[in-house]
């Protein structure tokens, strides 16, 4: 499922350069190198005390760089039949760096967060036949036999409650950091203005007082407007959802669309 997210990631950012299955294997083992580190790493410390580890996190992500960095200068003032990730970036009012930065932020985090939800959403359909047979009907009422399409798929309210429920259940973002906009309070403690707030998502998307019955998986509660309007809050939907969780949720969309022909 990695390979099948990485495949779809590097062609939305990148284009037509990672068609090559070579260059996507390529791409696949220096981004393993680079987000192990991220996730580990740095968190604990341990990178700085090995150099060896060090050194190939910074080759791992010089080569990444080095790719970006290049399509980015082969994108900018040229028109494309078809437009990339980067072509958005490339158009709007921002430096080479941030271009980049996004880029690489983008490439990283998207990979990960898409091949997770599509792993847990056929998982978690599995257990469910009637999930499924809801979905089923869904989905073919909304395509038919016709193609799958961004506006069609916008149609597929009960496929996103699937999603949303998947991303709940199997805590696909078990933390999240946030610098605080204006100063806030709880209780007594008071929390300056950008201050960086870590959120324990894992232990709130499971709390009892919230979800009822938290270990169920049951996409039906997401179709109550104030849980939807909990998971905005939280990040996972509406103005504040992530441009990487946001790719994942129409990838995964796509692929249980087409895994209807199979059913």
């Amino acid at each position: 499922m990695l390979g099948f997210a990485m495949k779809s990631v590097t062609q939305v950012v990148m284009g037509s350069t990672f068609e090559d299955d070579q260059e996507v294997i390529r791409f696949q083992k220096n981004h393993g190198t680079v987000w192990s580190e991220i996730g580990k790493g740095f968190l604990d410390g341990s990178l700085d005390k090995s150099p060896t580890r060090k050194k190939q996190y910074e080759d791992a992500l010089m080569q990444l760089e080095f790719i970006l960095k290049k399509i980015i200068e082969e994108r900018k003032g040229r028109n494309f039949s078809q437009c990339i990730f980067i072509d958005s970036l490339v158009q709007g009012n921002l430096n080479d760096q941030q271009i980049l930065e996004d880029s690489v932020i983008f490439s990283l985090a998207s990979c990960i967060i898409t091949a997770k939800l599509c792993t847990w959403a056929i998982c978690f359909l599995t257990t469910s036949e009637e999930v499924q047979k809801k979905l089923y009907e869904e989905i073919d009422q909304v395509f038919g036999k016709g193609p799958i399409t961004p506006e069609k798929i916008e149609q597929l309210r009960y496929c996103r409650q699937v999603l949303c429920e998947t991303v709940r259940t199997a805590k696909l973002t078990p933390v999240s950091a946030r610098l605080q906009d204006i100063e806030g309070k709880i209780d007594k403690f008071i929390i300056p203005r950008e201050t960086l707030v870590l959120y324990a998502l894992g232990v709130v998307l499971q709390d009892p007082s919230t979800w009822p019955s938290p270990y169920k998986f049951d996409p039906d509660r997401f179709d109550d407007e104030s849980i939807m309007e909990t998971f905005s809050l939280l990040g996972f939907s509406g103005t504040q959802e992530c441009p990487e969780l946001r790719f994942a949720y129409m990838v995964t969309t796509v692929l249980l669309s087409v895994l209807k022909y199979y059913k």
